[in-house]
């Protein structure tokens, strides 16, 4: 009989090409196309040759039931022996040669599925990074996960050991029906009868499934999503004693994708059973019909024991074409699942002919910018300031007044849906991202912290040219020296996932000296010392006011960020409500003058207790 239908996968290490592989074509503002059969043309010489072994290897497979046949009529029947110990030989290196050509074949087929699919993985990844800020407004971490994972995997499959399989049903069958044609036409008819009635079975099996698979790759998504929340807010869950509550949705999520994946199986094991009788059947009717022939003198028993032999070599494909069809339609699914991400295009375009700034100044000019994202209201409503190079603009206003807007607006995570932003006199869109982000040290609002050393983190944006002299010189700008050079390893430390194990103020002390190692043109702090103490507050302002080169942009909740600041502005329901100086806005007593009566008391009180 033939190798076991199912072929293990090997993870074996393999050196990988450095180049994307190709797959997608981009033109501006356009949409990405996946095209899986460029990956497969990279590897077409690869194909060419374990095809080829997996012929040499069936083909030597049906030679088995010729030796058979000459046994049976010249040796047993025939009382000839002098071919015996040649046809025992011929038997001997059959076996021989089908191990080193099914070994080729299995090789070639899961080295190329095993680059394929990093390349895969790789290049979606890739096309993930580089879509919008949108985009992830609108898709979960679980279900991108689940691309990338999961549907590779899948589509993985497909290309090893399942379409290796598929390759080698359709070049056993019709070798074995050649054979088998040869040594008798009319008998030959039983097992193509059979053949199609399974093909028919297959076809309507992976219909079935097509469907079922689809929501199974769904509910995968949003289990991930589930797990994926859970496990990283679990402090969150735990303090407000959300166990059970998360538990039971979990549980709600996980019986669905059970009652699927039953829906699976019910439908697999549904047409299961008819390839299974036609498989056991098929000998039978051979050797009835060959018993026939055999008595009516229209073949020899030979041939008749050859045509058993061949009847239950294409037993097997007849029964891996249920599971074939299984697993084929999985990846298919799994297939479109990722062309749905492909078909994403990102809104914010690199420009084709992008503007050359050999230098940096940092002076910002927003122009009756306006800004709302799809299906919302109107965010930003015609804003407009100035800060010249060197300059520091605070920004203030209630939640939800559009501050953090202005910093994505100004880093391009989103475009302006009217108006114009400018930089050193250049609008922001014409210039390259690379040359418009790389001028910004962003301090954001929500700090992420990577897995890794507190050194790595600092240095994270410009790693080449930060030394450990520099890292240690921010750290202490950002008050962050003290507590870092406590620890054992000191910046050596290995900090968990998101900064876990340090407190607030710590890893924004270390976000902070993350941007300060930058030195860029421009720096801006997103309410990024919000869980500072008063003392610390007051040392970093006073770094800040050191920084005579750099433009700052500072968004704050509290007084003391913003009142040195050359302007500040006051945002209400997205427009500009106040503007001034410190000073300038105390008199004018509307917003800003609220905000600090309510975190300080009457000027008038603050000032009698100066003097």
């Amino acid at each position: 009989m033939f190798p076991p239908f199912f072929c293990a996968k090997k993870r074996s290490k393999y050196l990988f090409g450095d180049n994307l592989g190709g797959i997608f074509i981009k033109t501006r503002n356009t949409k990405t196309k996946f095209k899986l059969k460029y990956y497969i043309k990279k590897y077409a010489v690869h194909y060419i040759c374990a095809v080829l072994a997996l012929v040499l290897s069936v083909s030597l497979d049906m030679l088995s039931p010729q030796i058979i046949l000459h046994l049976v009529d010249d040796v047993i029947l025939g009382g000839d022996n002098r071919y015996v110990n040649l046809l025992l030989a011929g038997i001997l290196l059959i076996g021989v040669g089908r191990f080193i050509f099914q070994y080729i074949k299995e090789y070639i087929f899961d080295y190329v599925s095993v680059n394929i699919a990093c390349h895969l993985r790789r290049d979606l990844f890739v096309h993930v990074e580089h879509l919008d800020t949108a985009f992830f407004d609108k898709n979960n971490t679980g279900e991108i996960m689940a691309r990338v994972k999961d549907d590779i995997d899948r589509i993985w499959d497909a290309l090893s050991y399942v379409s290796m399989l598929i390759i080698e049903v359709f070049i056993h069958t019709v070798i074995i029906i050649f054979c088998m044609s040869r040594l008798s036409l009319p008998l030959t008819v039983i097992p193509v009868i059979s053949m199609g009635i399974c093909g028919v079975l297959a076809f309507l099996l992976e219909k079935k499934l097509d469907k079922v698979y689809e929501d199974i790759s769904e509910e995968n998504a949003v289990l991930n999503t589930t797990a994926e929340e859970n496990i990283g807010g679990v402090r969150t869950v735990k303090a407000f004693a959300r166990e059970k509550h998360e538990i039971e949705k979990f549980k709600k999520h996980n019986e669905k994708y059970c009652e699927l994946s039953i829906k699976e199986t019910e439908t697999f094991v549904k047409y299961y059973p008819y390839f299974q009788f036609i498989s056991r059947i098929l000998p039978f009717l051979i050797l009835f019909g060959g018993g026939y022939m055999y008595l009516k003198g229209k073949m020899t028993l030979g041939e008749v024991s050859a045509f058993v032999a061949y009847s239950q070599n294409i037993v097997w494909p007849m029964e891996m074409l249920g599971w074939l069809t299984n697993s084929f339609a999985s990846a298919i699914a799994s297939y479109k699942k990722i062309n749905k991400i492909y078909e994403e295009a990102s809104k914010i375009v690199e420009p084709e002919n992008p503007v050359a700034l050999p230098v940096v100044h940092g002076d910002i000019r927003f122009e009756n910018v306006s800004f709302h994202k799809e299906d919302m209201h109107e965010i930003l409503s015609d804003i407009s300031f100035e800060v010249k190079s060197g300059k520091t603009l605070g920004i203030m206003g209630a939640t939800g007044a559009g501050k953090t807007s202005v910093v994505s607006l100004l880093t391009r995570l989103y475009d302006a849906t009217s108006g114009r932003i400018c930089l050193d006199g250049v609008d922001i869109k014409d210039l390259s991202l690379g040359t418009l982000r790389g001028s910004i040290s962003l301090i954001m609002q929500d700090v992420f912290l990577f897995s890794d050393t507190i050194s790595e983190n600092i240095r994270m944006g410009d790693k080449p040219h930060i030394s450990d002299k520099v890292i240690r010189e921010a750290s202490r700008k950002a008050c962050a020296d003290d507590f870092i050079e406590k620890m054992d390893d000191e910046y050596e430390t290995i900090i968990g996932e998101r900064g876990v194990g340090l407190s607030g103020g710590q890893k924004q002390r270390i976000s902070i000296a993350r941007a300060l190692a930058k030195k860029h043109p421009i720096l801006i702090m997103d309410d990024s010392t919000s869980a500072l103490d008063m003392e610390t507050e007051r040392k970093i302002q006073e770094t800040l006011s050191e920084l005579k080169d750099t433009t700052k942009i500072i968004i704050a909740h509290r007084i003391s960020a913003v009142k040195d600041a050359d302007e500040i502005i006051i945002l209400n329901e997205g427009r500009i409500a106040e503007r001034g100086t410190h000073d300038e806005l105390l008199l004018k007593k509307g917003l800003y003058y609220e905000t600090y009566v309510s975190q300080y008391g009457e000027p008038e009180l603050e000032l009698r207790k100066e003097a």
